[in-house]
């Protein structure tokens, strides 16, 4: 009877958790609206068509808050259409395990996982057997699974390694497109960022461009630390934490359907990271600040084709106007994963969710 009370009120308070979460604004419903692009109809990275994101959300007991989020580029067979992809690595106080490959060949393979530090290895061994597990990859031996990171050891047990390959898999399995669930889910359970509670944020933008609309997609993972801006507003100054910390990590991915390639995705990517500057990170030595981008357009798909393929590329010329759009989308991004994260309690301490009621008064009085 035990293991059925406790299987209840791990029940109850994973739905306490998605209703206050649910009840929490996003930054728009503030008013807070970086930049002048408009937003995809969802306001998150699975405006890009195809997209899909899971989660796994994993909280039992008293210590263990973790999690793992799947980021998934389309619907068809990743390893044998694989698409054009990059990283920029801000500060390197952290693991993305497949980088080297990517940044080599410009293609990623597999869907994007991320979690916490020490499941990083059981992350990339449940990925690779996916992979394996599809059907058409009945000869595949080499894969490039692509995962990274933060470390949320301050409210999870992040040594007992709590993580499975089953989480990994049920996350990806799981993933959809649609709205996405933002603050403390899936790889952004046990998240910080700022002294306050992180998590998982998302957002996006349309650009138009002569004929053609474009759409860029971001999403966080935030557990990094400064001095906290929203809206333009220096919040650190007025609204405190209980503690605050300047460590921690960011993981960022980026998705387009623009046709852009490796070297204008690598160029998105770093200008992700640029864009931590804006809500007031001090990228400092513990922070491992990372970005992945990647691109959905039909033609720039690799296959193992031997013939020439023909494929489409924006100019040079044309990629300001994305690389604007992913400033922005991250700026919300990282924004929405604090204001729809809600308190939580680890190892013994509770972290905060920034509290909406005094930031509302603040953010009327910067107006």
């Amino acid at each position: 009877m035990g293991s059925v009370r406790e299987l209840l009120l791990l029940t109850a308070a994973l739905g306490a958790a998605v209703f206050q979460q649910s009840t929490r604004p996003r930054a728009r419903d503030l008013g807070i609206t970086p930049g002048s692009f408009p937003t995809g109809p969802l306001n998150a990275i699975t405006d890009v068509a195809g997209v899909r994101v899971g989660h796994t959300t994993i909280i039992e007991g008293d210590n263990i808050r973790t999690g793992v989020t799947a980021i998934v580029p389309h619907s068809g067979n990743l390893f044998q259409e694989k698409v054009p992809g990059a990283v920029f690595v801000g500060n390197a106080f952290g693991k993305l395990a497949g980088s080297t490959q990517v940044a080599e060949l410009g293609t990623i393979e597999t869907p994007i996982v991320l979690t916490n530090t020490l499941s990083v290895g059981t992350a990339m061994d449940a990925v690779v057997r996916w992979t394996l597990a599809q059907p058409g990859n009945e000869r595949v031996q080499s894969v490039n699974a692509l995962v990274g990171e933060t470390n949320d050891g301050a409210l999870n047990d992040i040594r007992g390694l709590h993580v499975t390959r089953e989480h990994v898999t049920a996350a990806i399995t799981s993933a959809r497109g649609g709205a996405v669930d933002e603050g403390a889910v899936g790889a952004g359970t046990g998240t910080i960022a700022f002294g306050w509670k992180g998590g998982i944020g998302t957002s996006s933008r349309l650009v138009r461009q002569g004929t053609d609309t474009w759409t860029i997609g971001v999403l966080v993972q935030t557990n990094y630390g400064g001095r906290l801006v929203l809206g333009g507003m220096p919040i650190w100054k007025t609204l405190t934490p209980d503690e605050r910390g300047a460590g921690g990590s960011c993981m960022i991915v980026v998705a387009t359907d623009a046709p852009v390639d490796a070297r204008d995705l690598r160029r998105l990517a770093v200008r992700a990271i640029y864009a931590l500057a804006r809500t007031g990170s001090t990228y400092s030595n513990g922070s491992g600040d990372f970005a992945i981008a990647f691109s959905t357009h039909p033609s720039l798909r690799v296959t193992s084709a031997a013939a020439p393929q023909s494929r489409t590329i924006l100019p040079t010329d044309s990629v300001s106007g994305l690389f604007e759009a992913v400033l922005d989308a991250t700026e919300e991004a990282v924004d929405n994963s604090l204001l729809k994260a809600t308190d939580t309690t680890g190892n013994g301490r509770t972290i905060r969710a920034i509290p909406i009621e005094p930031l509302k008064a603040l953010l009327e009085g910067h107006r």
